[in-house]
């Protein structure tokens, strides 16, 4: 599955993509670009994006600021105690641990404990320096320049080099690599883009401008991690990397066991002796093991679930609002939903705060069927919020020619509640849904070209991590021939605005493009967004801190502390 959409799972956004410790960076876009705060609105969680304009010359300077290294999760208050054991539950991956074809965030997790990104993505989405320190573009975003940070070894001793950072990219452009990151650069980066300048810097040429070009190298493109280069796709069995643990043992069965990387880059870092990760076969044993004291955390925490948890004995729900989503997916191509109208009713029959009290626990915020999230600073302003209208759903169908309208509901587990949720409320409406489970491995099996039920059944559920930018939902789920365009749609004024949007170097051009994609969107309803996730992450307050949550369900365990 290529950048994969989904799913920081549940990241999918249940879990879908943390507060930074000691100093401060920003990241410098294009000329033109304003300074922006945007704040959300779960849980009192900010979501600042500092997108700092720069003064024009020979280079747009897109680097990281002074003070120091920036890491993902929150520091521990006052002297951080080193040593200890993190326990913490995650379902089994249900493929290969494999950083260039992961998808699904148990993989995930695993990866990022012993691999690092040339930028890291914290939970208010700033660009934090990793194995970069800085970064730059050149001929208006055509180019873009990083220096890498000095003294990085990998975990075998071998230095971290720009011809490992090449190699990565190379990786995950490859076709034969069948890379989860591949939809990502789709008419961005290709391949023959990379080059070096001496054993520090990496060149990144691009196939046209693309203002957010260094996200799409951060870990919000979370299979970019940096790999030797001569990785050959065996992580579990040689799992060598530059992150802040070493993988110690990994049973697909049961679970992984980390120890504490000495040859980690940053001084003192991490304060763990190591990570014990045991797998559980569904959610609630997950959560049981947590509240019983068999586990100190937990990778992938759903809401619905941990949510009622807060404030009750030891277990701390850290919470934050994210831009995961669970995509509503309708083939256009197919009937009914070949009809404009029959795909509007389906949207005017959901009752939008309903999912988000029962899925999320209230801590998402309401889609309203486009993909410019409100925390996404060109987000439209001005396109009605949709809203349960049974009077409206009535008339659509009719002008459909609809009489009864039925169909089945495709999803794997962990998009179970959102499904029934579907069900009970278009039942209301006098809509027949039946539930398709399948599980995550049928799912998102098969040939991705031309049977896998996630990209190819008429209906179906698709957990989405979160994303930084629009255009990593928007090219590869809506454009025409995207990828992991399940619902066939294809509009050429939204393949036109999609491309001016991504090389547009002003706010106003951007806040137009933009309006022109989700309008086209929210008339057309190919995939139906009735809430953006918030992701929360239970953990045991009394034995530990530093544990955080993060849009996409990401894990920086190294600034973890116990106490």
């Amino acid at each position: 599955m290529q950048e994969s959409p989904h799913r920081a799972p549940r990241n999918a956004p249940r879990s879908a993509p943390v507060p930074g410790g000691p100093g401060h960076e920003t990241l410098s876009r294009l000329p033109g670009l304003s300074r922006r705060l945007f704040l959300g609105a779960a849980g009192g969680a900010a979501l600042t994006g500092l997108l700092a304009a720069c003064a024009g010359g020979a280079g747009d300077t897109a680097s990281a600021g002074g003070g120091g290294p920036r890491t993902a999760a929150a520091s521990p208050p006052g002297t951080p105690k080193t040593g200890g054991v993190l326990r913490a539950g995650s379902p089994p991956p249900p493929t290969a641990v494999d950083p260039v074809t992961m998808y699904d965030g148990s993989a995930i997790a695993i990866v990022q404990l012993v691999a690092d990104y040339l930028i890291w993505l914290d939970r208010d989405f700033e660009l934090v320096p990793r194995l970069a320190e800085k970064w730059e573009s050149e001929e208006g975003g055509r180019r873009w320049v990083f220096s890498l940070r000095k003294g990085v070894t990998f975990s075998d001793g071998t230095p971290l080099d720009a011809k490992a950072v090449k190699a990565t990219f190379d990786r995950l452009l490859d076709p034969k690599s069948k890379s989860a990151a591949a939809a990502a650069f789709d008419s961005v980066l290709a391949r023959g883009g990379i080059d070096v300048r001496g054993d520090s810097t990496v060149v990144f040429t691009l196939e046209r401008a693309f203002s957010d070009f260094p996200y799409l190298v951060s870990a919000g493109n979370y299979n970019a991690v940096i790999l030797k280069e001569d990785y050959a796709g065996d992580f579990t069995a040689r799992p060598v990397g530059t992150g802040p643990f070493l993988l110690e043992s990994y049973d697909a069965s049961s679970g992984a066991v980390f120890t504490r990387n000495p040859k980690y880059w940053e001084p003192g870092k991490p304060y763990l002796d190591g990570v014990r990760i045991t797998f559980y076969a569904d959610d609630q044993a997950d959560l049981l093991a947590l509240q019983s004291g068999e586990i100190d955390a937990q990778i992938l925490s759903r809401p619905a679930l941990a949510g009622p948890l807060k404030g009750l004995g030891d277990i701390v729900v850290d919470q934050v609002q994210g831009t995961g989503l669970t995509a509503f997916t309708l083939r256009v191509d197919q009937p009914p939903f070949d009809r404009k109208e029959v795909r509007q009713a389906i949207a005017y029959a959901l009752d939008r705060p309903g999912v988000n009290a029962g899925v999320y626990d209230g801590i998402g915020a309401l889609g309203n069927d486009h993909l410019f999230a409100a925390l996404f600073p060109a987000a439209p302003p001005d396109v009605p919020q949709r809203a349960k209208d049974p009077a409206k759903v009535a008339s659509l169908l009719a002008a459909a020619g609809v009489e009864k309208l039925s169909f089945a509901l495709t999803y794997d587990p962990p998009s179970k509640d959102y499904a029934l949720t579907v069900q009970d409320q278009l039942k209301q409406v006098g809509i027949e849904v039946e539930l398709d489970q399948r599980t995550s491995g049928d799912f998102y099996g098969g040939d991705q070209e031309k049977d896998t039920p996630w990209l190819f059944t008429r209906a179906n559920l698709v957990g989405w991590a979160g994303r930084a930018v629009p255009s990593q939902f928007i090219i590869p789920m809506v454009k025409s021939g995207g990828v992991w365009n399940g619902s066939k749609y294809a509009n050429p004024a939204l393949d036109a605005a999609t491309d001016a949007y991504d090389s547009a170097t002003t706010d106003e051009e951007r806040e137009a493009q933009a309006a022109i994609i989700a309008k086209a969107l929210h008339e057309d309803v190919p995939v139906i967004i009735a809430v953006w996730s918030g992701t929360v992450r239970a953990y045991d307050g009394k034995r530990f801190t530093g544990v955080a949550a993060h849009p996409s369900s990401y894990v920086d365990f190294s600034s973890v502390s116990r106490l």
